[in-house]
């Protein structure tokens, strides 16, 4: 595209030159940050600014506002990284959201819950990935589901993060995964994905992703029209959609509407020859219309999820998985001698699979059995505590 890229991060040891050469921030003092961003930005102007996950959306939708470049509103933005405040304001919106609730993990909780339904779900406030969102049936459950998660968030450098919890009323339906984009305010669906794997607890590993959707018409304008109210809502103007739903016979229910793309590596689902989604974003970011082609085929991928924890030692059967009919690549990007760590308190996947056909079902099928011919060989951790 012709375009020199600056990349503002943490990443001040980086072994990738882009990374450790770039502009070096503190992402937890967001004041400093910006003011940083700006005095770069004197130096060598830029045309857009971009956050690349929900970590950043709120800071870079700042540092464009400051600079007069296509923005998203900031406060807009934090709302699409902060659940519990998404939760409140598509509430008062009148969006269709699981009834939920806020818990003071520094109060008693007895008290807490007596309001609650069950089953519930409950989730931090800021993380992503599915870290820390675990299924509760009771109040024994509930217990034991926060102090898994107080563990997680013990980490989180913002205090109200550290202490609260969301719980959200959990929704019996098929999940789906919408990725659009908003160019002045309107909203185009580029895919909706199915999640053909069920989503029921007691945690929430993502698996499969594959489109063309087979639901009806009609649910899928009611998911597209959803996502579009949520948007208005929050006030999101311009640039990559991704939305999390719930299908049940009432509806479409909102899990998440990001600011971003599609996590991980699983845009490239969506790559085509002429067209991703990396380039999308900057055009929008850059104020430009886009007019991005719709994929003509099935295709999926499946984040292979962690079954085993421990130090990844080789991961067997790739060529075999490779050779599946459909496949395209089976990539595994946690190296040997990485610790492999499940949900809820994991955040990452080792490798994608992606997969072609000509129909979702074959899809499907292709990414299971592949799969299948994985094997990953974990070593075992020990610990040693001094008592």
């Amino acid at each position: 595209m012709g375009l020199s890229v600056q990349i503002a991060s943490r990443g001040e040891h980086s072994l990738i030159s882009e990374i450790h050469d770039g502009l070096h921030i503190d992402l937890d003092d967001p004041v400093r940050a910006l003011s940083e961003i700006l005095q770069q930005a004197e130096k060598t102007p830029f045309a857009a600014v971009l956050g690349s996950d929900d970590s950043t959306v709120e800071l870079a939708a700042c540092a464009a506002a400051r600079l007069g470049l296509p923005h998203n509103p900031p406060e807009a933005a934090k709302l699409t990284r902060r659940k519990d405040l998404a939760r409140a304001h598509l509430s008062c919106s009148d969006c269709p959201v699981p009834r939920h609730w806020i818990i003071q993990l520094e109060q008693a909780l007895a008290a807490q819950i007596e309001n609650i339904v069950w089953p519930c779900v409950l989730k931090p406030v800021n993380l992503s990935a599915s870290r820390g969102v675990i299924r509760a049936n009771n109040p024994a459950e509930f217990y034991a589901a926060v102090g898994r998660i107080k563990k997680i968030i013990a980490e989180s450098a913002d205090e109200f993060e550290q202490q609260h919890l969301l719980v959200e009323e959990y929704i019996d339906g098929v999940e789906v995964a919408y990725e659009g984009y908003l160019h002045e305010g309107e909203l185009t669906t580029l895919s909706i994905f199915d999640k053909p794997d069920p989503l029921t607890g007691p945690y929430f590993a993502e698996t499969i992703y594959v489109t063309p959707s087979q639901l009806t018409d009609a649910t899928q304008e009611n998911i597209r029209q959803t996502v579009a109210r949520a948007c208005q809502a929050y006030g999101l103007r311009l640039g990559p959609v991704h939305a999390e739903l719930r299908i049940d016979d009432r509806g479409a229910w909102i899990l998440e509407v990001a600011a971003r793309t599609i996590g991980g590596d699983c845009a490239r689902s969506l790559d085509q020859a002429d067209f991703n989604l990396e380039e999308m974003t900057l055009m929008l970011a850059m104020g430009k219309t886009v007019s991005p082609p719709l994929p003509k085929d099935a295709r999926g991928v499946m984040m292979i999820p962690v079954r085993q924890a421990g130090i990844l030692r080789r991961v067997e059967g790739l060529s075999a998985a490779q050779k599946v009919e459909h496949i395209e690549t089976v990539d595994i990007i946690i190296r040997d001698g990485h610790e492999l760590i499940p949900l809820p308190e994991g955040n990452q996947y080792p490798g994608y699979i992606f997969a072609r056909a000509e129909t979702p079902n074959a899809v499907i099928t292709a990414l299971r059995e592949a799969h299948a011919k994985l094997n990953f060989v974990v070593a075992p951790i020990i610990r040693l505590q001094q008592q």
